[in-house]
């Protein structure tokens, strides 16, 4: 089968989060599999990777557009990268323009129109949330009778729902989509608006998303951003496989990012890292201090409220904490003040940093990941490799990947609290803090996350599973 894989970030290139991580990755691991795999992706104004292989013509905007692609290879995959200056050189800033909605439109005919340009029809076009939305409306609607995609298949993976792509609906003309998508059974209206992934849940072939529980819950009030009903109703053809992590790049025993490597038989190294890590962010280096770390996106949905509530007590109970990331303005300036109260225990960085990431996860002693809903999550998955005990709330892949360690019968890998509450999380900093304290138990724990595989070949073959499905529909 040939693949089209569509994706608006792709590590190293470009990156806000998880996603770029998983496009960089998952190809990998399908091209392995067999599958002829080729990645899409906006060439953004500060990327300066691949070769030029020609120009490609765009019906959008009421005429023809013209983007420049370029190619490149890794790992047995073709990345292709669509240069179209007037919608993706924007600083380094990926989303957040107004125009936003134009852009990711724009991107996704492309994506289509490059594939008409390869000559050959691929099977399947995956594409990653509402960015590549309009993907499977255009071929259910604009492009329905074009013979050459007669029997191409669409899959959307919905990475975090809470992110909808909403748009104009009298952009639809500008869009080259018919006008009656604005309302009806098929339409795109959603609370006022058109919605990208409304189109995207509707016109795909089959959904995924990046955790068997994320699956379950987004079929609820709770979780479901008010679309439940319409994956409700997608149920048959909604299937949760859970996020890999790529060992090439996140391993311990081979990282070129940290001080020391180590493994899970000779964990000395790890203790190297943290010296190196307190001294990087300017901090006493007493390695027999518990040092606990967090990389995130700094919004309420990773449940940044709580660890602001329970901060002040982290710092009583003579904890290290470490922060690394970037976001919501409200956070920003309480760790920042966090930080100016207490420089010798207290340490930020806001912003993105690829190798400090890996330094955070080697450093680290237990890493917070304490969010309100979690579609799957890496950092966890990182954090058990490295030996930095997670400490997360049992929401989506959080639950579906960390299991609360069982000191009588040395059983689990991390710390796990459920109910969203800040006493809950703090009554597991306390019981990491305990368990810090008794060296064997502790090297258990570590032990336990770091020999666990979360390798992405297993997702793969599952993904490959629901190619088939479609292309056999």
């Amino acid at each position: 089968m040939d693949i089209v894989f569509a994706v608006s970030e792709l590590a190293p290139h470009s990156k806000t989060g998880g996603l770029a991580d998983v496009a960089a990755a998952l190809p990998k691991a399908l091209a392995a599999t067999g599958l002829t795999v080729r990645v899409v992706t906006p060439r953004y104004g500060f990327i300066t990777a691949g070769e030029y292989v020609g120009e490609l013509a765009v019906p959008f905007g009421f005429g023809v557009q013209t983007a420049h692609v370029f190619r490149e290879r890794r790992h047995g995959v073709e990345i292709f990268l669509i240069d179209a200056p007037a919608y993706f050189q924007r600083g380094r800033k990926l989303y957040g323009e107004p125009d936003d909605p134009r852009r990711f439109a724009f991107f996704s005919r492309a994506v289509i129109e490059l594939t008409r340009w390869f000559g050959k029809p691929p099977d399947v076009i995956h594409g990653n949330d509402w960015m590549t939305g309009l993907i499977p409306v255009y071929l259910r609607t604009t492009l329905r009778g074009d013979p050459l995609f007669a029997r191409t298949a669409t899959i959307t993976s919905i990475h975090n729902l809470a992110f909808q792509g909403f748009f104009d609906l009298n952009d639809l003309p500008y869009f080259g989509l018919p006008d009656d998508l604005r309302q009806g059974p098929d339409g795109l209206e959603f609370s006022g608006a058109g919605s990208m992934l409304k189109g995207a849940i509707l016109a795909s072939d089959a959904l995924t998303t990046v955790s068997e529980r994320y699956a379950q819950e987004i079929q609820t009030p709770e979780y479901g951003f008010r679309m439940d009903g319409l994956l409700r109703l997608r149920r048959h053809d909604l299937v949760g496989i859970l996020n890999g992590v790529d060992y090439d790049e996140w391993n311990p025993a081979t990282d070129p990012h940290i001080a020391a490597n180590y493994t899970p038989e000779d964990l000395g190294g790890k203790r190297l890292c943290k010296a190196d890590l307190l001294a990087r962010f300017g901090m006493p280096v007493e390695l027999d201090r518990p040092a606990l770390v967090i990389v995130s996106r700094l919004s309420d949905q990773k449940g940044l409220d709580l660890v602001r509530d329970v901060a002040w007590r982290i710092l009583h109970s003579g904890a290290y904490f470490l922060l690394l990331g970037s976001g919501d303005p409200r956070y920003e300036v309480f760790f920042q003040h966090l930080r100016d109260t207490a420089p010798r225990r207290v340490g930020v960085y806001f912003g993105l940093n690829e190798p400090l990431a890996h330094q955070m996860e080697a450093g680290g002693d237990m890493f917070l990941m304490p969010s309100a809903y979690e579609p799957c999550g890496l950092n966890q998955i990182y954090s058990l490799k490295y030996g930095t005990v997670p400490i997360v709330r049992a929401t989506g892949g959080l639950d579906d990947t960390i299991q609360d360690f069982d000191r009588i019968t040395g059983t689990g890998n991390g710390l796990k609290f459920r109910a969203y509450h800040a006493n809950r999380l703090m009554e597991k900093i306390y019981e990491g803090l305990l368990l810090y304290r008794q060296p064997h138990v502790w090297r258990m724990l570590q032990q336990n996350g770091m020999r666990a595989d979360f390798s992405w070949a297993r997702a793969a073959w599952k993904y490959r599973a629901v190619y088939e499905r479609v292309c056999a529909m």
